[in-house]
């Protein structure tokens, strides 16, 4: 049986090789980031890498994972509180959005990073999706008008605009809706 201390130590391997494969998957993007590339930004050697995950896929879910799962409990936050529901929206999406795009912005390979996790990890990505509608709809009410909302906030950042004129569509966008 193993020891709390062996226990956190496991826990803080996988830490540091999702963190190294979320750089490098960033950096060369998913078809090119073999893990060799990961454990190699890890400091560890590739066999340690397959004691953790199964395969690269599995390594780029527990990173697209962690991604996510650490911005639900802030927009649960944001919609328990007090606020507007405008105020309320332009939160939930300041981390649903914004957060996310100020951690990808700059990267060689963001758009890449997005665009394979909807090609990689579908039910991931329809896993998030459900909640986005869930949190949307927790605001606006309507699921209809909230399907609409997202497909607009979708649009806003086609063109990869920097987090600052990205911000600003989102609040002229939110004014719009609410």
């Amino acid at each position: 049986m193993a020891d709390g201390s062996s226990e956190a130590r496991d826990a803080e391997r996988r830490r540091e090789i999702v963190e190294a494969a979320r750089q490098c998957f960033l950096q060369f993007g998913y078809a090119k980031t073999s893990l060799d590339d990961i454990a190699k930004r890890a400091g560890i050697s590739r066999p340690l890498i397959y004691r953790k995950f199964k395969n690269k896929e599995d390594v780029f879910t527990a990173v697209y994972e962690q991604l996510l799962e650490a911005l639900y409990p802030r927009v649960e936050q944001v919609l328990a509180g007090r606020g507007s529901p405008r105020e309320k929206l332009l939160g939930v999406y300041e981390h649903l959005l914004m957060e996310p795009w100020e951690m990808l912005e700059g990267a060689p390979m963001a758009a890449e990073f997005y665009e394979a996790c909807s090609k990689v990890l579908p039910e991931v990505e329809a896993k998030h999706e459900r909640l986005r509608l869930k949190y949307t709809q927790a605001v606006l009410g309507s699921k209809e008008l909230s399907e609409v909302f997202m497909l607009a906030v979708d649009g806003l950042g086609v063109d990869l605009p920097s987090a600052r004129v990205l911000r600003r569509r989102l609040q002229v966008l939110v004014e719009r809706f609410v």
